[in-house]
């Protein structure tokens, strides 16, 4: 995600009544137990992201990180935002949950995005660089789709063939150039088909996904994949991969748009379910890290955007095979860190902010407290 705005059960522990970061990035189920599958599968798709923001920069030179960049990017926000769908399909207009969404999504953004306009301007050198609410920076992008794609999620619960429908949405924005930059609106409509994907899908498609024959399919289609990658990566423009753009902002015709809409959706799909096949669904050392995934995410941008500012990638030896191999190793190992509960504890402030004095009290709770 490196342009215009750029990048997303359960184990005995019971959720606990104010949202956490899994339930912002994923959804949320309050009162149930958390998956341990889904937790270990949003710990493993943002070390994806910060690895694929680590090797962005290494492309030019290097087909081999070209490749994994592109493969990585075929799957791992599609991934996320399957996720985040699956997790929305409880949401309605109920009071406690718009409650949520404005401190969990809409107040972060804010944050974020005022933080990430100063950073800029500050590490950037950029001192004019100007606060545009309007227009996500970098990460940020995602936490505008979320709010948009959840407020609409009871529309989607009513119409039939819901995910035609987003499909048609989503190749109809990639031949639109009109749209504009507003709130990323191009990406969040070409992102849409995975989120509705995600408010249908039940507990058996993700069980469907990881039994053991699909485990042992997922294996060459993963060997295919990284093959082709590489054979695409001197040969097709990455920003197809953003769904930031029109088809025709990309020099293509207009038709392209459709096409390759469908066809990334399907090649999406299969990566997808190759990487959800492996997931462990067994608790481990990283799995109640899934829990604080938007804190590694909305934090390791910092990091991802000033090692440009700052020139890092001028030194010779992060080009080298040992370079980004280390370099490959140090992403995961910050986005990790970033993840953990004292992280969590230090940033809540910014990324799931309490805000009780912000709404006012439900009347029905009032009266019965009167009662």
């Amino acid at each position: 995600m490196v342009r215009k705005g750029q990048a997303g059960t359960v184990n005995g522990r019971t959720e606990k009544a104010r949202t956490d970061t899994g339930r912002a990035a994923a959804g949320g189920a309050q009162g149930k137990t958390r998956d341990a599958f889904f937790d270990n599968a949003k710990y493993l798709a943002i070390v994806l992201v910060a690895m694929g923001h680590a090797w962005e920069p290494l492309g030019s030179g290097s087909r081999t990180a070209a490749a994994l960049y592109i493969a990585v990017y075929a799957f791992h926000m599609p991934a996320f935002i399957i996720i985040s769908g699956y997790f929305s399909r409880s949401f309605d207009m109920r009071r406690d949950r718009l409650q949520r969404l404005i401190t969990g999504v809409a107040v972060p953004y804010l944050i974020f995005e005022i933080a990430y306009t100063f950073f800029k301007r500050w590490a950037g050198n950029d001192p004019s660089y100007p606060i545009n609410l309007l227009d996500p920076w970098y990460l940020t992008w995602f936490l505008v789709a979320l709010f948009i794609w959840r407020l609409t999620a009871p529309l989607w619960k009513i119409v039939r063939r819901p995910l035609l429908l987003a499909l048609i949405i989503a190749m109809m924005a990639s031949v639109t150039p009109e749209i504009g930059d507003d709130l990323n609106l191009q990406r969040v409509l070409q992102f849409l088909p995975f989120f509705v994907l995600g408010l249908n899908l039940r507990p058996e498609h993700f069980a469907l996904v990881r039994g053991r024959w699909a485990r042992i399919a997922a294996v060459p289609v993963l060997g295919v994949a990284l093959l082709v990658a590489y054979w695409a990566a001197p040969r097709m423009n990455a920003d197809w991969f953003y769904h930031c753009d029109s088809a025709q902002e990309l020099g293509a015709p207009w038709w392209s748009g459709v096409v390759m809409t469908l066809a990334m959706f399907g090649c999406s799909l299969v990566l997808v379910a190759c990487f959800f096949a492996w997931v462990p669904g067994r608790t481990m050392w990283c799995t109640a890290l899934g829990a604080g995934t938007l804190y590694g995410y909305l934090l390791h941008g910092f990091l991802a955007k000033g090692s440009r500012f700052w020139g890092w990638y001028h030194q010779a030896w992060l080009h080298t095979a040992w370079g980004e191999v280390l370099l490959t190793l140090f992403a995961g190992t910050v986005v990790t860190l970033l993840c953990t509960p004292p992280v969590q504890r230090i940033f809540r402030f910014a990324v799931e902010p309490k805000m009780a004095w912000a709404f006012r009290k439900d009347p029905r709770e009032a009266a019965r407290g009167l009662g």
